[in-house]
């Protein structure tokens, strides 16, 4: 069964992917693993009481399991108990990709999308920037996850994400003319270009020693500034100073990661597009997660709210 078709207090079967497993204490001092399963349509908690050291050796992340178990609500987070595990016997399902979920749409699709883009770039040294930065990191950037957890937390999440928020920028800038589409648009392809430099890949995402020493935003200002160098291209210019500015300060405040706050009409609309793509992204998972007429479980990004999914009816 899949994890999207689990019904409330149901037993259930089926083969599925452990995408971490914490060896944990209980208040009395007992182990415990605490897993996250995962397929193709989505993910759920779940604790194996029982934690002998075999099963913690054996039913480790990355590994496809046989799961029998009960579907349950737990302070409104969906979770499955009476967990019985097994790894897969010859012939069964057992490889991990066919349990990751797939983007919402063909990355190449994406890829020549992007390309198109490229083109409507018409300040020169932005145009410039962007294509000898994704010369450089082709390959990563259409594979990795645009975050371990919270948004586009699977494979070519990054790159779908950066494509959505070009169409909402696109859109938007037909709206309000005054906004520099170009400097939308290369601003946008950079500015979580370093995820793939912050995160260690698709697979088992984790930060990397950069990624939480430095971070993201940090970066992507240094891979400009060290292709400003390759190209011989003046760092005291305007439009390379405004892009900068825009990649820099696209998470709106310095508590969340910015050094400096918007200080252009295209750096705020960018803010406000990245949080735009990101929370819908985050709701749009959490719900599908849940039945209607069901809340979805606290989304922390999102001030820990609960969301709920209305029935067909309404």
């Amino acid at each position: 069964m899949k994890i999207n078709q689990m019904k409330k207090d149901e037993l259930f079967e089926g083969f599925y992917l452990i995408k971490s497993a914490d060896l944990r204490k209980t208040r009395a001092g007992k182990d415990y693993l605490a897993f996250t399963f995962q397929d193709d349509t989505g993910e759920i908690s779940g604790n194996l009481w029982d934690a002998q050291s075999y099963k913690v050796e054996e039913f480790t992340a990355g590994k496809v399991v046989h799961m029998k178990g009960r579907r349950e609500v737990y302070n409104g987070t969906p979770q499955v108990n009476q967990i019985s595990l097994r790894l897969p016997q010859e012939g069964e399902p057992n490889n991990p990709k066919d349990f990751k979920p797939k983007p919402p749409v063909d990355v190449e699709e994406i890829r020549e999308y992007l390309e198109q883009i490229l083109f409507k770039i018409e300040n020169a040294t932005w145009q410039r920037i962007v294509r000898a930065l994704y010369r450089k990191y082709n390959q990563e950037f259409f594979s990795y996850p645009a975050a371990k957890t919270n948004h586009h937390a699977f494979e070519a999440g990054l790159a779908y994400h950066t494509a959505t928020m070009i169409r909402l920028a696109d859109a938007m800038s037909d709206i309000y003319t005054n906004l520099d589409k170009s400097l939308l648009f290369a601003g946008i392809m950079l500015h979580d270009l370093a995820k793939v430099i912050e995160l260690s890949g698709p697979d088992k995402t984790e930060y990397t020693m950069r990624g939480n020493l430095i971070g993201h935003i940090a970066l992507i200002d240094e891979e400009i500034t060290k292709v400003l160098s390759e190209l011989d291209i003046d760092d005291t210019k305007e439009d390379v100073i405004v892009l900068r500015h825009v990649v820099l300060s696209h998470h709106g405040l310095l508590e969340y990661g910015s050094p400096v706050r918007p200080k252009i009409m295209e750096a705020e609309i960018i803010h406000m597009i990245d949080n735009i793509d990101a929370e819908m992204m985050m709701m749009t998972t959490a719900l599908s997660r849940v039945a209607e007429g069901e809340m979805t479980s606290r989304i922390f990004a999102m001030e820990n709210r609960s969301f709920y999914k209305p029935t067909k009816k309404l």
